[in-house]
C-alpha cells in the first residue's frame, strides 16, 4: 500500500518542488502539447489525436503525423501529472480540460480497441509489425498509468475504460504465433501490474508476465523482422543487450542496455515479484539493482554513462563529462527503488530513492519549471559541452522542449506524486522513506494520522506527531536512518526511546496518542571518496550534505572551476545565509592553478590560496552559463 492519496505535503523543500510543479510546470507542459510554446521544437502531440479521431470517423485526415512514433506517451504522462495535480489541488478549469482531451482520446480509439495515433494517422497497414522499434505497447502503457492516475486521484473512469479496451485488445492479439512477442521498449509491463491492481481483473496480471517472460527467452524480433521487414529506425537488431533480451530475465545479473528501458523493464520484475511470490524474479531484481548501485551508478543517482545508445556500459565506467544519465533513467531508478521497498524493507532501496530525487532527477528541471535538461553531466565546459563530438549530447542551458520530450512530464509526474514515495503501509507498520514535512492521513485504515514536521535537507530535525480518531490500535513508526548518517538521536516524548534497528529502518513499536518521536539525522557537510576503479575520479573527491551532492559553478568562483584543488581535512562551512534552491551553499578552502599559457610545460604552475563555493547540483545551470564540476582534485 503508498500514500498517494492519503498524504499532504507540509512547508519544506518537497512542497516548494510540488507547488512547482502544480503551478508552473503543468500548465507549461499543456501549451507545449498545444504547440503554443514559442520559438522551440513543437510537440503536435494533441494534433495527432486530433487528426486520428478524424481519420477514423472520415476515413482521411487534413494533416500529417508528426513527431516520435512514440509521441502519444508524452500526452499520457501529462495527464498522469495533471491527476496528480487534481488530487493536491482540485481545479475545474484543468479537470475540464483533461476530460476534454480524454474525450478526444476516446475518438481517436479504433472500434477493436486499438490505439495508437502514429499507425492510425500514418502507416494503419503496419500495427503491431514491429514491436522492437515501433513503441506501440510502450504508448499504450503509459496511458493505462494516466487512466489509472486518473480513477485514483479523481474517481473518473472515462479513460479507465479506454485502455481497458485497449488492453483487451492487446490480450487477444498477443496469444497463438504472437505469444512469444515482446516489446523493444517495457512499459506496458508495469503499466498492465497498475491497471491489473485498479481493475482486479487477473487477465492483465497474466499478460504482463507473459511479455516478462518472453523477454530473452525467445527470438521474436528476428522472427517478426523475417516476416515483415518492416523498420522505422536502422532496422538493426544489433546487440540484444540493448534491449535486455539476451537472457531470460531471471538469469539476467547486470544493469545493461538502454537504462530507461532497463529500469522500467525491472520495476514491472519487481511489480511481479510481488504480486506472484516469484521468488526467482524477486533474486533477479536484488542482483540487478545492486549492479546498479554499487557498480554503475553516478554519485548523483545519474544511471546510464553511455551516450551511444544512452547505456549502461561497464562497471566503474562513470565518465563525468560525458555522462548521459538521462533525466528518465533517474526517475526509473526512482520508480524501481520503491517497488523494491515494497519486495523488502531495506534501507539501501530508500537511500538510492532519495539520492536519484534530490540529485539527477530535480536537476533534469530549471529552478522556475519551464526549461529541462535531458542529459545531465558531473562536469560541464563551455566551448566544448554541446559542441564537441564526444560532448555533443551535453548541454550547459536547459532547453524549453525537445524533439523527444520525454523527460519533462516524467518529472512532472514524479514530483507531483511525491507522497507514493515518501511513505509505505504494512499491515501496522508505517514506514517514513523519505523525510517529507506534512501530515498522513491514516484515520479510514489505522484509526490514526500521523504529521511530520521538518525542514529537511536545510535541517536534519525530524518531529512525528501521532494523533489518532480512537484509543485502542498500536502504531509501528519505521523511519529510515541513512547510511551516510553517522550519528543520530532517536527520542520518544524528549526521551532516548527504545527502538529495533534493522536494515536502515529504526522500529519504533506501540506507539499512542499523541506521542512524539524526534529522530535527529547528522547533516555535517562530509568528502565522497569513489572507488578507485572509477577511471575518471582519480584522485578526486566530491562533497555532499544530507541527501544532497554539491558541485563548483563557475559564477561562484571567479569564473573557474578547473583550476580549483580543495584543501585536504579543510573544514566545510555551511553558508546558512547565501542559498540556491533554498539550499545552504557551502564553502571549503582550497588552492587555484594559474593559467602557464603554455599547452604543457616543464615549470610547476604557480598555485595561491582560495575560498572554494559549492552549490547543490540540482540548482547549476540556473544563473547563466557556466564551467560546473562535481569532483575536484584534493591537495594537501
Amino acid at each position: 500500500m503508498d500514500a498517494l492519496t492519503d498524504f499532504r505535503l507540509g512547508q519544506g523543500f518537497l512542497k516548494r518542488l510540488e507547488t512547482l510543479i502544480i503551478e508552473e510546470t503543468i500548465p507549461y507542459l499543456e501549451r507545449a502539447l498545444h504547440d503554443e510554446i514559442g520559438g522551440t521544437e513543437k510537440s503536435h502531440a494533441v494534433e495527432n489525436f486530433r487528426l486520428a479521431a478524424q481519420m477514423i470517423e472520415t476515413g482521411k485526415c487534413d494533416g500529417a503525423f508528426y513527431g516520435m512514433v512514440f509521441q502519444d506517451s508524452d500526452v499520457a504522462k501529462w495527464l498522469e501529472a495533471a491527476a496528480y495535480s487534481l488530487l493536491h489541488r482540485p481545479d475545474d478549469g484543468l479537470k475540464e480540460r483533461v476530460w476534454e482531451l480524454v474525450a478526444l482520446i476516446g475518438k481517436a480509439q479504433q472500434k477493436d480497441g486499438y490505439l495508437n495515433t502514429y499507425f492510425t494517422v500514418k502507416a494503419p497497414d503496419k500495427r503491431w509489425r514491429s514491436l522492437r522499434e515501433a513503441h506501440e505497447l510502450y504508448c499504450a502503457g503509459h496511458m493505462m498509468e494516466a487512466a489509472v492516475a486518473l480513477k485514483e486521484c479523481t474517481g473518473d473512469t472515462q479513460l479507465l475504460q479506454i485502455v481497458c479496451r485497449m488492453a483487451d485488445h492487446i490480450a487477444e492479439y498477443f496469444q497463438g504465433e504472437y505469444a512469444a512477442a515482446f516489446p523493444g521498449h517495457p512499459e506496458v509491463e508495469l503499466a498492465l501490474v497498475r491497471l491489473y491492481q485498479c481493475t482486479g481483473e487477473r487477465k492483465y496480471l497474466a499478460l504482463a508476465s507473459q511479455f516478462v517472460d518472453a523477454r530473452g527467452a525467445s527470438d521474436y524480433f528476428r522472427l517478426e523482422f523475417k516476416r515483415d521487414p518492416f523498420k522505422l529506425w536502422s532496422g538493426e537488431i544489433g546487440n540484444l543487450e540493448y534491449w535486455q533480451a539476451h537472457l531470460p530475465v531471471r538469469e539476467q545479473t547486470d544493469a545493461v542496455g538502454h537504462a530507461v528501458r532497463a529500469v522500467y523493464l525491472y520495476s514491472a520484475m519487481a511489480d511481479l515479484a510481488k504480486e506472484t511470490g516469484d521468488e526467482g524474479m524477486k533474486l533477479a531484481c536484488q542482483t540487478l539493482f545492486n549492479s546498479i548501485a554499487q557498480r554503475r551508478m553516478y554519485l548523483t543517482g545519474g544511471i546510464g554513462s553511455a551516450a551511444n545508445g544512452e547505456a549502461f556500459t561497464r562497471d566503474y565506467d562513470l565518465p563525468n563529462d560525458t555522462a548521459y544519465a538521462e533525466t528518465c533513467a533517474a526517475v526509473g531508478l526512482i520508480f524501481f527503488a520503491r517497488r523494491m521497498l515494497e519486495l523488502d524493507h531495506d534501507g539501501a532501496y530508500s537511500d538510492v530513492m532519495e539520492r536519484a530525487l534530490y540529485n539527477c532527477a530535480a536537476a533534469g528541471m530549471q529552478l522556475d519549471g519551464k526549461a529541462f535538461f535531458y542529459v545531465n553531466p558531473l562536469e560541464a565546459v563551455p566551448g566544448i559541452a554541446g559542441e564537441t563530438p564526444a560532448h555533443r549530447h551535453v548541454r550547459i542551458r536547459r532547453s524549453k522542449w525537445f524533439a523527444c520530450a520525454c523527460c519533462p512530464p516524467n518529472a512532472a509526474r514524479l514530483f507531483a506524486s511525491l507522497g507514493r514515495y515518501a511513505w509505505g503501509i504494512e499491515d501496522n507498520t508505517v514506514y517514513s522513506h523519505l523525510y517529507a514535512a506534512g501530515e498522513l492521513d491514516l484515520t479510514a485504515t489505522h484509526g490514526a494520522m500521523i504529521t511530520l514536521t521538518t525542514d529537511y535537507p536545510v535541517g536534519g530535525t525530524l518531529t512525528y506527531r501521532l494523533a489518532k480518531a480512537e484509543d485502542g490500535r498500536k502504531i509501528c513508526l519505521a523511519v529510515r536512518i541513512p547510511a551516510w548518517s553517522l550519528h543520530n538521536r532517536i527520542l520518544l516524548n524528549g526521551e532516548p526511546a527504545y527502538h529495533i534497528f534493522r536494515e536502515g529502518y529504526a522500529y519504533l513499536n506501540a506507539l499512542r496518542n499523541g506521542d512524539t518521536v524526534t529522530v535527529e539525522i547528522d547533516m555535517k557537510p562530509r568528502r565522497v571518496y569513489p572507488n578507485k576503479n572509477i577511471a575518471g575520479d582519480s584522485g578526486r573527491i566530491a562533497f555532499m550534505r544530507g541527501p544532497l551532492v554539491y558541485c563548483a559553478e563557475g559564477v561562484d568562483n571567479d569564473g573557474d572551476v578547473l583550476g580549483l584543488s580543495v584543501t585536504r581535512g579543510a573544514p566545510v562551512e555551511v553558508l546558512v545565509s547565501d542559498s540556491i534552491g533554498g539550499v545552504p551553499k557551502l564553502r571549503t578552502a582550497g588552492c587555484r592553478t594559474a593559467d602557464t599559457g603554455q599547452l604543457y610545460s616543464s615549470k610547476p604552475p604557480q598555485t595561491s590560496d582560495c575560498d572554494i563555493i559549492l552549490i547543490p547540483y540540482f540548482a547549476w545551470a540556473n544563473r547563466g552559463v557556466s564551467p560546473m564540476r562535481c569532483f575536484l582534485p584534493e591537495k594537501g
